[in-house]
């Protein structure tokens, strides 16, 4: 028996140590690996950044002369209503809007959810106030007394209905950058 226990104390001097090695070999192999993900997913998001954060950057300047072209007073010079009856000249703002809209669209991809919201929130107040103004007018109206009640309407209200859309995504830039 005496044997036994000196062979269990001997065998124990030895593995002991051996096991103690391999377990701080074990957290240390560990925690340099978890290191070098890190630095590799660090690495990744730098990358990352160098590529997507220009594209962002232009998806949000995309989006900024969107709002621009779409505030009634710059579209009303750029769609002008001269020799349009005021229905024809209202289809025609209409699809301005839906086609520079429509062409922009992909650019919510790389914006956030309460930025895309407001531009889409923008574009529904140009529509509305385009369509409330149309349906204020006689119907024998002209394009250019269209074009004319936009303005008075904006005029009064003193607020453009892309104003908040684009302070906020100017406001986002700022954050980014």
């Amino acid at each position: 028996m005496n044997e036994f226990l000196i062979f269990i104390i001997d065998l124990l001097k030895i593995a002991l140590p051996a096991i103690i090695v391999a377990v701080a070999m074990y957290f240390l192999v560990k925690k340099h690996y978890e290191r070098d993900y890190k630095v590799r997913l660090l690495e990744l998001r730098q990358k990352n950044s160098e590529v997507v954060l220009p594209i962002r950057l232009q998806a949000y300047e995309r989006v900024a002369l969107l709002l621009e072209r779409i505030t009634p007073s710059n579209l009303l010079l750029r769609v002008g209503g001269t020799g349009h009856t005021a229905a024809d000249y209202h289809r025609v703002l209409l699809n301005e809007i839906r086609n520079e809209f429509n062409h922009n669209m992909s650019q919510q991809v790389y914006m956030t959810e309460q930025a895309w919201q407001q531009v889409k929130h923008a574009r529904e107040d140009v529509v509305n106030l385009i369509n409330k103004t149309y349906k204020e007018l006689p119907e024998n109206a002209r394009g250019t007394d269209l074009a004319k009640r936009i303005l008075e309407t904006v005029l009064s209200t003193e607020q453009d209905p892309t104003t908040r859309a684009l302070s906020y995504v100017k406001q986002e830039i700022a954050q980014v950058f």
